[in-house]
């Protein structure tokens, strides 16, 4: 049997395909209205420092790098999985920096460098290796790119930063826990959901706000304590659950999601942890081998 032939980087129409589909995530999330706390095109949620079109100019900005990620990926295939990341973070740190030349500084999308970053590398990858593209086989490889890096977070430093301060407080990992833990939130849970929903025919953008919903009634969003403390969090949680439970099937039930964004915004937190994980659900539902594209 012979062994099967490693890529050394990915052909262009590849480059092109998952590169877009990153982009185009970023833009589902963003566009989706309405979301509680969060930016869409009715109003800025719980930000007063960024609007709409902030998000559209990052998207576009950030864009321009993805194929980097994915290059890079296939360039270090041989490389042990556990020193891939730093490899990437130049890539990570000249897309930060993209994204505040084009919205003249506001942080519209870091965590979604972050998360889109790991993932459109694992996807270089497994390319690379001839092995499946699959939400599965990325999950896999990012944990395994991540192990260890909310230790980090476990350290003194003399500038600790809020994922530091959340953790030596609460105990929270944040975004860096996610990776860590493979996107388990996106694997387990609002993925196979979205997919659910779509399968019973909803529409698409009631689907992944319902999707989103059921993110912000699970995910230990360091964005809603930075902003709130732990108790808005506790609440967010809840109320997320009591419309999940109240239902958001068609249209016609928008009018509580709205509710819900005016109570978001009247205490000012915003679910932008969630809003990131639904980016990536939105992104591994349209992969290749998913049954809904």
């Amino acid at each position: 049997m012979q062994p099967i032939k490693q890529l050394s980087h990915i052909n262009d129409k590849l480059t092109h395909y998952y590169s877009q589909l990153a982009w185009q995530a970023m833009l589902a999330e963003v566009n989706l209205t309405p979301k509680p706390g969060l930016v869409d095109k009715h109003n800025t949620g719980a930000h007063k420092d960024m609007a709409l079109t902030d998000f559209h100019l990052s998207a576009n900005a950030i864009a321009t790098h993805f194929p980097r990620f994915l290059q890079a990926g296939a360039q270090h295939k041989n490389c042990p999985v556990e020193q891939l990341l730093p490899h990437i973070r130049p890539i990570g740190m000249d897309c930060e920096r993209s994204m505040f030349h084009a919205t003249k500084g506001v942080n519209t999308h870091k965590g979604s460098i972050f998360s889109l970053g790991l993932a459109l590398t694992a996807i270089g990858r497994l390319i690379a290796q001839q092995q499946c593209v699959s939400p599965e086989n990325i999950s896999l490889l990012v944990a395994s790119m991540c192990k260890g890096i909310t230790s980090e977070l476990k350290q003194k430093t003399e500038n600790p930063t809020a994922g530091h301060r959340l953790y030596q407080k609460h105990g929270l990992t944040g975004a860096r826990g996610e990776a860590e833990g493979g996107y388990s939130l996106v694997i387990k849970h609002s993925l196979p959901y979205y997919l659910q929903q779509l399968a019973k025919g909803k529409l698409a953008d009631i689907a992944l706000l319902d999707t989103l919903i059921l993110l912000m009634s699970l995910n230990d969003d360091t964005n809603i304590v930075n902003r709130g403390g732990i108790k808005s969090l506790t609440w967010i949680k809840q109320r997320a659950k009591q419309l999940l439970t109240a239902g958001i099937n068609t249209h016609d039930d928008l009018v509580k999601v709205k509710h819900f964004d005016s109570e978001c915004i009247q205490l000012n937190v915003s679910p932008g942890g969630s809003a990131d994980l639904l980016i990536l659900t939105w992104f591994f539902a349209r992969l290749p081998n998913q049954s809904f594209i």
